[in-house]
């Protein structure tokens, strides 16, 4: 008998921060190397901060839209890596959800978020609110780093990386079978219709 092999998990890890001097270089570098290697996933790295994204109408039509919304469109699920600022999401990650649509439907995300105190949860409630609209299921299980800055050295390493890669690989396992479920359950009613 001959086992079935699933195709490999294309999955977009997103940049929620533009600012300057950003920590969120050295957590989704982080996050990423967690991704990366013999795993059950394809990784695609989107960094609003690399593309040309408009800041006005008409954004439709353009180059890099386009481009963002078919990037968005071949993953089966995302890991967005989003900072809390004043008790909110960054208002770059937002631009970047709003401008794809349908892209999102029927597919999982996943949160790797920092901050003070909080370690992000809060922008990761108001998010999970935004992708519901979208018709994308949040998963429950997520990665957070409290007073981040201190946890990370000089060389962008993560000092103590024993529980956070724990919480990583939880929500890897349960972002890989929700990708995997969704990957098929998308193309049938009521999502089939947009799919291509």
């Amino acid at each position: 008998m001959h086992r079935r092999i699933e195709p490999r998990i294309k999955l977009a890890l997103i940049y929620g921060s533009t600012r300057e001097g950003r920590l969120c270089d050295r957590v989704a570098s982080w996050a990423a190397q967690q991704i990366e290697g013999d795993g059950p996933f394809d990784l695609d790295i989107i960094d609003p901060l690399l593309l040309d994204l408009p800041d006005r109408h008409p954004r439709a039509e353009h180059a890099a839209v386009q481009a963002l919304r078919q990037r968005i469109d071949d993953a089966d699920g995302f890991v967005i890596v989003t900072p809390e600022y004043n008790r909110g999401y960054p208002a770059a990650l937002k631009f970047l959800i709003d401008l794809v649509g349908t892209e999102w439907r029927g597919k999982p995300v996943s949160f790797v978020s920092y901050g003070g105190f909080s370690g992000g949860l809060r922008a990761v409630e108001q998010l999970r609110l935004v992708f519901s609209e979208l018709h994308a299921t949040t998963i429950r299980d997520g990665v957070c780093f409290s007073n981040a800055w201190s946890l990370f050295d000089a060389s962008g390493r993560l000092v103590d990386a024993d529980r956070p890669e724990k919480a990583m690989a939880t929500m890897l396992a349960q972002l890989h079978w929700w990708a995997s479920a969704l990957r098929h359950a998308r193309n049938s009613v009521p999502y089939g219709q947009f799919a291509a």
